[in-house]
């Protein structure tokens, strides 16, 4: 009877999980003279508590795995690390302008080694075409698709389209588009950022309506603005308003990826490569941008003091970064990119992917500053931030905690006429509506 009580005991407490319990219930049965289980019985005990105990503990080891969802089990704990010491209203430094000035300074020693600036820009327009606004443009991408037919007519300024090249880095000589209203200048200018997309056949074709090249890179452009854009080029609307605008292609999209085109799975290569070498991928994608809206503010036809930036999706995440990061920009719009860490890196969003936020990941910077805090650098300038209700890429918690943030510095500063925080009831798109706000925006601080 002793020998059944102590075999269902042993059964009892393996099932409720008590291994430790049980290694030393049968360590103490096992040994001394008054063990109930002695002479021959004691080798069987021993052989049914090992039978019992050991599947338990492999089984607890093939478990205790530690990445889910391409995330560490311990991603909360990570988070609940992250105190951004160096946001406004957390930094001891009370001065605004100080902390921008500090806060730069730590935004550019993460961004790390940089691609040095030209000592010329040895601009070249390999080509022109004059262009004539219509109502043709003004047609939404639906409204084309149901054959909707425009008035006849002209809407806007005539420009001039053209396909240029310059050097933009001491390493990198580019391709891009300049539209130059037709007229005296100086015009004021605005640095069009494309957005990413894990499209990577073109990059400023996405914003600057294409010429000259194959019908399979301009078909590529339409499908893509219909696509992300409402059917319309931004650049081109833009020029129509009088404006000057440049477009470019970031690394690794259009003319600046590599021979066969680039495939969304080189990314990780390309940014672990340029990690390996001190810099990030991120880095050079920012000092690109500054470098831009420098190249354009040298041109005698441009208003220096009279420059924004626009970008959608990273092209947005671009835009307020380049305004927080460079003078020369004084206005910026960013439409469909801002959120904050905590909401960003969690199991189910986009951003956890990895590929396609190496082009938006600066290394070390989340020790001191989150999303929001970086782009607070650009107060007082002018800004304009868009959100949809609807975009599954941006929670929309996170969305509402940037906005609070950004406001809570812009009022502060006695600057909150010129910040429009806006959440649109729309998903990860820049329809015509938004355009035409964004439009009236820059009109109002630029021209």
């Amino acid at each position: 009877m002793k020998h059944l009580f102590y075999f269902r005991l042993f059964t009892c407490l393996i099932s409720r999980g008590h291994h430790l319990t049980v290694s030393l219930s049968i360590r103490a049965l096992l040994s001394g003279a008054g063990s109930p289980l002695s002479g021959r019985l004691r080798p069987l005990c021993l052989l049914f508590a090992l039978t019992l105990v050991c599947p338990l503990s492999l089984l607890s080891q093939e478990n205790s795995y530690e990445i889910t969802h391409r995330m560490p089990t311990f991603f909360e704990a990570m988070k609940g690390q992250l105190t951004y010491p160096l946001a406004w209203g957390r930094s001891d430094i009370r001065n605004f302008e100080a902390w921008k000035s500090r806060a730069r300074e730590v935004v550019l020693d993460c961004l790390q080694l940089l691609p040095p600036p030209p000592e010329q820009w040895n601009l070249i327009i390999e080509a022109t075409e004059r262009r004539i606004p219509t109502n043709e443009s003004s047609l939404t991408a639906t409204e084309r698709r149901k054959g909707v037919e425009s008035k006849e007519g002209e809407t806007g300024r005539s420009y001039a389209a053209h396909r240029i090249s310059f050097n933009l880095s001491a390493w990198s000589r580019v391709k891009g588009y300049l539209l130059v209203p037709e007229g005296e200048g100086p015009f004021p200018a605005v640095v069009l950022l494309h957005d990413h997309g894990a499209h990577f056949s073109i990059g400023k074709e996405k914003l600057v309506r294409p010429f000259g090249v194959s019908e399979a890179v301009a078909e590529d452009a339409r499908q893509w603005v219909d696509k992300c854009y409402d059917g319309s080029f931004v650049g081109d609307s833009l020029a129509a308003r009088g404006y000057v605008v440049l477009s470019v292609d970031a690394l690794f999209w259009g003319d600046r990826g590599c021979e066969g085109g680039s495939q969304y799975d080189m990314q990780q290569a390309l940014a672990s490569n340029l990690m390996q070498m001190g810099s990030s991928w991120a880095s050079v994608i920012h000092a690109d941008d500054m470098r831009s809206a420098e190249f354009l503010a040298s041109l005698p036809y441009v208003d220096w003091e009279r420059i924004g930036c626009l970008g959608f999706s990273m092209g947005a995440y671009r835009s307020w970064m380049l305004a927080a990061l460079s003078e020369v920009v004084k206005v910026s719009a960013s439409i469909c990119w801002m959120n904050d860490t905590d909401h960003l890196m969690t199991l189910n969003n986009n951003q956890n992917k990895g590929g396609s936020a190496f082009s938006m990941l600066v290394p070390g910077l989340r020790r001191y500053l989150d999303y929001p805090h970086v782009a607070a650098i650009a107060c007082p300038k002018p800004a304009l931030f868009f959100n949809g209700t609807r975009d599954k890429l941006f929670p929309i918690e996170g969305v509402e905690e940037a906005y609070r943030h950004l406001r809570s510095v812009w009022e502060e500063q006695g600057s909150d006429g010129l910040l429009v925080t806006r959440l649109w009831d729309e998903k990860h798109f820049f329809n015509r509506a938004m355009q035409q706000e964004v439009f009236r925006f820059f009109d109002h601080f630029l021209q």
